[in-house]
């Protein structure tokens, strides 16, 4: 599907954040902000949603101790038991001061690469894939507010140039991009 984008570029943070303030303001729904840097206070203009990626490291940490134990249970327990200085190992709970290091070690590991997994999948950048930032520059030295004509019928992309050339953008084009998967 394509549609009709305009891509407003400015050089300073501030007059980008400024601007889509300006915009929310008058009911501009603005699409992305790309940028070289987090800009503080564009999530809460642009009202993006919180994220829930500590919800998910905190199940992926509880899945990784639970293995952990029971690797450690297996291992030292039941499959190999052995007595080191007469104190054999009978239960995890007699055991499990000396299995501390190593799950927590475990439950890091498993909740870094399922978050790492859980990221890919949520935003769609799965190694290997194609950027969909339509301007390379805003990875080094501009940030890049994109405006979707069709989500914001009633307006005109001629308007909002003239606005955002007043609002400090350096340069504002239109362009026709391409979204697969919206």
């Amino acid at each position: 599907m394509s549609k009709a984008t305009l891509l407003a570029k400015f050089t300073d943070p501030d007059e980008c954040l400024h601007a889509c303030e300006h915009l929310v303001k008058k009911g501009i729904k603005v699409r992305e902000v790309y940028s070289p840097f987090p800009i503080h206070g564009i999530d809460a203009v642009l009202s993006v949603p919180k994220t829930r990626i500590s919800t998910a490291a905190f199940f992926y940490g509880a899945t990784g101790t639970t293995l952990a134990l029971l690797m450690m249970w297996y291992m030292n327990v039941q499959d190999w038991p052995m007595d080191i200085g007469g104190k054999p190992s009978f239960t995890l709970l007699t055991n499990l001061p000396a299995f501390i290091p190593v799950g927590f070690e475990i439950t890091v590991l498993i909740a870094a690469h399922g978050m790492i997994a859980t990221y890919f999948f949520a935003t769609r950048l799965f190694p290997g894939m194609p950027a969909k930032n339509p301007e390379p520059r805003s990875t080094n030295d501009l940030f890049v507010v994109e405006i979707v004509g069709d989500d914001n019928p009633g307006t005109t992309l001629n308007d909002l140039k003239s606005d955002l050339m007043n609002h400090g953008a350096i340069e504002c084009s239109e362009d026709v991009l391409r979204y697969e998967d919206q």
